[in-house]
């Protein structure tokens, strides 16, 4: 979809204005999504990484 256009599939939300910063994540939903080839953007890489997702996305596809 374009950058402006509407979301495909709502995984997860980050409000950096409160405090302590919100981070809600859909493991599950966004780990599928990956799979599936979708690129996340280097801020959202970075959120997913201290989030765990990277690499447990990284070990899903080189440890068959």
């Amino acid at each position: 979809m374009p950058r402006d256009g509407r979301f495909i599939e709502q995984v997860g939300y980050y409000n950096p204005v409160s405090q302590p910063k919100e981070l809600k994540l859909d493991e599950d939903k966004i780990f599928e999504w990956l799979q599936k080839g979708a690129q996340p953007s280097d801020t959202v890489r970075s959120l997913l990484s201290g989030a765990g997702l990277m690499a447990k996305l990284h070990d899903a596809k080189y440890n068959k």
